[in-house]
């Protein structure tokens, strides 16, 4: 059984993301929400809701036992980029690319 949440078109690029997902991939829960905790990275409060969530679901939808679970799966897939432009000098224009992603946490209970 595994238990799952799902954070869509989170306002920062899915690399940036992915460095903190990195961190807590495969570990216990309250391990995972310790190093969440003490990231020092926008990215760990984001992912921090989403973990919380993922918990939540697995407690409360598939009746799992919580001390027992741990982040199985944890991923950042690049959702739409948003195109905006700052204008430079002679009229010209530099495009900035304002990129989102979708965080993906799973968690399973040990066996």
């Amino acid at each position: 059984m595994e238990a799952k949440a799902i954070a869509k078109y989170v306002r920062m690029s899915s690399r940036k993301v992915g460095v903190v997902l990195d961190l807590i991939r495969g570990k216990n829960i309250n391990e995972a929400f310790a190093i969440l905790n003490y990231t020092p990275k926008d990215a760990a409060e984001v992912i921090y809701k989403v973990l919380k969530s993922a918990v939540a679901n697995a407690e409360n939808n598939l009746n799992l036992d919580v001390s027992r679970l741990y982040v199985s799966d944890a991923y950042a897939c690049q959702g739409p980029t948003l195109k905006r432009f700052q204008p430079h000098a002679q009229g010209r224009a530099f495009r900035i690319l304002k990129r989102t992603s979708h965080v993906t946490v799973v968690v399973k209970e040990r066996a």
